[in-house]
């Protein structure tokens, strides 16, 4: 009897043990124990300053690696710490080095940043990673060096990290719907592009479509009062566009989007059963 006591306590012992263990490293290593933030630019450039290390998660595919930050004042220039944090970046880009914006997490300590990253080498590098250069990290309020406002592909990733982006798209006014959807195109991002047009009717051939468009720029819009919308439940945006699509060139085109809603107090919607017929 006493041999049977011992051998269930041991048991009991062993099994605490092990859950101990599991929660400690819950705690310390999952990208889902903490809180997501939305950081404002300024402060991320005091929690992160030059030389300083982190890491990024990748939002999509869970997979994470670690960077330095090496440089930038508008934004962060990172890059990756060593060789096979340079191999896991580039899996996450499928194989290939790319200007696509990510949606990410930046865990820093015992934060957890929402961010946005491009994926292609470019400038300088100095440390022994195999990653030719540097890439770029953005955060809540950053801008490129080359403009003063925020980059919409940057900005729409980070609010898809921090959880904001259907809420950020439900406000959208109609040019800005626009906007946001030629912006899903060009990142290949069925999600963005999904909260932009008429839910539950079946995308397949719309998407058929827009996979083979590498780029779409929009080159002028039309634009009216956002006022003359009040009273009205269907609209009609026209458009010029650059579609660039694989093995076909480019393609000037004018378009026209249909944008629908239910009532007058709720949020527009691309009707995407018309614009398949203009693509």
């Amino acid at each position: 009897m006493a041999k049977i006591l011992l051998l269930f306590y041991l048991f009991l012992s062993s099994t605490q043990t092990n859950v101990t263990a599991t929660t400690e490293y819950d705690e310390q290593d999952s990208p889902f124990s903490f809180k997501v933030e939305m950081v404002p630019w300024d402060i991320v450039n005091e929690i992160l300053p030059r030389k300083s290390f982190f890491t990024i998660i990748d939002v999509e595919t869970g997979l994470q690696f670690r960077v330095q930050r090496r440089a930038g004042s508008r934004h962060a220039d990172v890059q990756p710490l060593t060789v096979d944090d340079t191999k896991i970046m580039k899996k996450i880009y499928g194989g290939k080095w790319s200007w696509k914006r990510r949606a990410i997490i930046v865990k820093h300590d015992d934060q957890m940043i929402a961010a946005s990253m491009h994926g292609m080498p470019h400038g300088a590098g100095s440390l022994q990673n195999g990653f030719p250069g540097h890439f770029c990290v953005h955060f809540l309020g950053s801008t490129t060096h080359r403009s003063k406002e925020p980059d919409l592909a940057h900005k729409l990733m980070l609010l898809k990290a921090g959880g904001k982006l259907e809420e950020y798209i439900n406000n959208a006014d109609p040019y800005h719907l626009v906007e946001i959807f030629s912006t899903g195109i060009n990142q290949n991002d069925r999600k963005i592009i999904n909260q932009t047009i008429v839910p539950n009717i079946n995308n397949k051939k719309l998407f058929q479509n827009l996979n083979q468009i590498s780029i779409f720029s929009v080159t002028n819009m039309s634009y009216l009062p956002l006022s003359d919308f009040k009273g009205l439940l269907t609209i009609e945006i026209p458009i010029e566009a650059e579609i660039f699509r694989e093995n076909q060139g480019k393609e000037r085109k004018q378009i026209t989007f249909v944008l629908v809603r239910n009532t007058l107090i709720e949020r527009w919607y691309i009707q995407q059963n018309e614009l398949l017929k203009e693509l």
